[in-house]
This record gives C-alpha cells, structure tokens and sequence, in this order.
C-alpha cells in the first residue's frame, strides 16, 4: 500500500530538474538507439510534426530564433527547441515564444520517467543520456501542443545526435570551424562530416559556411543524397557565378540593432531591421530568410511583410545583449576562437567605450588559449570566474596554466569565482564611460544575467 501511495505522489519541479540533470551522469554518448527506442514507446511523436533542423558550429540559436519568429509571423505555431538554456530549463522548449510550463515539464517527466527506467535497464540500450531525454520530452510537448512546424537546434554534431531522429523540411548548416574535437574529430572536415550528417534523402540543405574543407564535405554529402544546396555568402560579388546562393549588405549599426540589404533566391529586401546586435548576426539573418524562402515551395505565406515583422520582433537574450548603461553591461555567450573573433569585432563596432572591463568563465574542453589571445588585447582588466557547471573550469587553473600569456597582459587580473562578487568587482572598478562585458560560455552569461536581476 504504502508504495502504491508513493507512486501517486506528483513530482515537484525541482524534483523533475534533478531527475533531468542527474541524466548527465551518463555523459555524451553519440548515437540513436536509444532515443529512437523512448520515442517509439512514446508512439512516435515525432511524426505527425513538421521540422526544420539547424546545425553548425556558431549561430544555431540565433538562426533558429529568428526564422521561428518569422513562422510565426506567417501564422504558424511554432516549436523551438534550443540548448543550453539561458535562465530557466524552461527556456529549452517553446511554443510560440512561450516557454512550456513547470507544471507542464512536470507531466512530461511523470510520463516519460517509467520508460526510461525500461530503455536503461535492457543491455542492448544502457543508460539513457540527458540530451537524449529531453529531446524526446521536447518531442512529446510538441506533439501534444499540435505545433504546425519545429525549430529544431542540434545538440552536439549532427550525424548522431539525438536530434537527428527527425526527418525535416528543411537542414541548415549555419557553419563549421573547430569544437568538440575530442568527439567530433580534429580536423575541419571531420567536424563537417558529423554536422552534414544532418542531410536527409532528397531534403534540401542551406549552409552558411565558407570554409573551403567543409563547404567539399557538405557538397559531397548533399550529392549523395540527392539534395539540393543553398548557399549563403556575405560578398555580393561572390554570388555572380553561383546559383542556389543568397548575400547580403551591412547598411547601418546602432545599439538598438542593424538595418541590412538581403539578395535572395527570389527577393531582394532592402534595409530589413534586426534587433540583434553583432556583425555575425547579419549571416544569421540571411540564412533565416533564405531558409523561409526555399520553405515558401512547401508551405505558405513566407512573404515579404511576413519576413521583415518576423525579423524585427526577434528575441535573442544573451548574444551581444546589452543589459544596462553608464557603465554599459554587455553579456555574449561566445565559447569558441570563431564566436570570440566576431564577438571582438563587433563589440567595437557597436559600442563606444572607455575602459574595457572582461569577466571570463568557460567550461573544459574549450579552446581558451585562442580565445584569451583574442580577448585580452582589448581588456584593461580581466576577472576570471567560475560558472555554475561540472564540466567549469577552475579561474585559478586558467591563470596558472596560461601564465605565460597572462604575464604579457598589462592591465589588472582578479580570480574571483563567484559570479556575483566578479559582477560587484567589475561595477566597482568601473566609470560610467566603462564597459562591462560577460563572456566565455552561455553558462557563465546565464549565471552572471541571473545574478544581475538579482541586483537589480
């Protein structure tokens, strides 16, 4: 009796979050079995939803949000799925810019719990991964809120990602440079066979990658499943010769956003607004309208009204995000050299500022040499902080093990591992001409943004 009692007792959120997130014990471990197994127990939810699936290296997330809302400008209900989350877990799965609830994350979990149990019980599966999980949570929700169509963003790779499960519209390559090598491969190519990995039979694919190496592979692919490719490219003059491609034009910067010209597959717009600050973001953009211009030939009302309304009410925290001024407080997920470099440049081109004052937190595995040999020359002081992750890596570590390059800085280095004191630090070292800025990880933003509603 007592236990049949236990069994109705509903889960509480946090006792679903730590469910969820003690998942991640199992680590990464690349391929569909077994997500492929929890959603036929589901009885595949993910058939009766239409997708558009987005990989690469950097830009996943903002691509995948503004053609979202440009979906829903259309008319559509719109699924998004992302990772990490930024403030909330909730945040990773949306309907229509409304992330799904606790109490609904809750049912979710109640229902799902029992057949993961089964999945990691029987040998031939093992032990379910978080990532797989959720995603197959995120299916579910999906399926249940009758969306008309899913962003889906990729987790890790591509080929064997969980999220490759999916048969799409539409596969988009934002781009690829070098992540994960210790599971992806060591070489650009390596990494482009995983992302093209996403490319299904006779499904078209847009990519935005330049890379000479991983523009072969992904060709390579795409011919081989007989899928059409797109390109997009930031030089109008490289377009002359190339059909399927699209470019576009920086037209004016503000700290407000941007205003850009777009030569599409079957439209050219002129000075179209984002509210998206941040050089790289114009690319992400493109391939948004790109990506809604080769989805018109599937579905309809991807319109030019439609675009424009769309782009504009795009919603992107945490890229570029300018959270208050004198000093200004800018918060940028970058966690690589390529996301760094367009971080650095655009930084300059969009703000005005005296002293630059950085807060640096990433996790292992990440390429921290390149990215401080980008960050630092631009810092009059660094402080080194710690986020709130397992896989964090230790401030005083990276200050010993990149002391050599740090020795070369001239400005002030602070190791300080709460993220508030850093924030408290950083505003006290500040003048209102200063600028404040949060970089290194998403989990370093998403604390550091946490902690500055919190003083606020």
């Amino acid at each position: 009796m007592s236990d049949n009692k236990k069994k109705d007792v509903r889960l509480s959120y946090e006792e679903a979050l730590l469910w969820i997130h003690g998942l991640g014990r199992f680590g990464i471990k690349p391929g569909l079995k077994r997500v492929a197994r929890l959603l036929e127990l589901l009885q595949n939810p993910q058939e009766s939803i239409r997708f558009v699936h987005i990989g690469g290296t950097n830009g996943k997330g903002s691509t995948a949000a503004m053609l979202a809302s440009i979906c829903r400008a259309a008319g559509y209900k719109t699924g998004l799925y992302t990772s990490p989350y930024l403030l909330s877990f909730t945040n990773r799965m949306a309907v229509d810019g409304k992330d799904v609830s606790e109490d609904e994350l809750v049912d979710l979990v109640a229902r799902i719990r029992p057949l993961v149990s089964l999945i990691s019980a029987d040998t031939a599966y093992g032990e379910m991964t978080e990532f797989e999980v959720v995603t197959a949570l995120a299916l579910t929700y999906f399926a249940q809120k009758n969306v008309d169509l899913v962003i889906l963003e990729v987790g890790l790779g591509g080929r064997l990602d969980a999220t490759n499960i999916v048969k799409p519209l539409l596969s988009i390559i934002t781009n690829v440079s070098l992540e994960h090598t210790e599971i992806l491969g060591d070489t650009v190519e390596k990494i482009a066979y995983e992302k093209a990995g996403i490319i299904k039979e006779r499904v078209p694919v847009l990519t935005a990658s330049e890379d000479p190496a991983a523009l072969k592979v992904i060709e390579t692919t795409a011919g081989q499943k007989s899928s059409v490719l797109y390109r997009v490219e930031g030089d109008t003059k490289a377009n002359a010769n190339l059909s399927r491609s699209v470019s576009y034009d920086s037209r004016k910067i503000s700290e407000d956003g941007q205003y850009f010209q777009y030569y599409g597959l079957n439209m050219v717009l002129d000075n179209v607004f984002i509210p998206l600050r941040g050089l790289f973001q114009l690319k992400n953009a493109s391939t948004a309208v790109a990506a809604a211009e080769i989805l018109a030939d599937t579905i309809s009302g991807m319109d030019e009204k439609t675009i424009r309304m769309g782009l504009s009410q795009t919603s992107w925290p945490g890229r570029l995000e300018l959270l208050c001024d004198k000093p200004k407080l800018v918060m940028d997920g970058a966690h690589n050299p390529a996301a760094m470099k367009e971080l650095i440049s655009s930084l300059k081109a969009f703000f005005s500022y005296e002293k630059l004052i950085l807060i640096f937190g990433a996790l292992a595995g990440k390429d921290l040499s390149k990215m401080l040999d980008i960050a630092l020359p631009l810092a009059d002081q660094v402080i080194f902080t710690r986020p709130a992750s397992e896989r964090a890596v230790d401030p005083s570590e990276i200050v010993e093990k990149y002391a050599s390059r740090l020795n070369s800085f001239k400005g002030t280095l602070v190791v300080e591992t709460n993220i508030a004191k850093a924030l408290e630090e950083a505003f006290s070292a500040s003048g209102a001409e200063d600028l404040i800025l949060v970089t290194g990880s998403l989990y370093t933003v998403s604390d550091a943004r946490n902690c500055w509603q919190n003083m606020t």
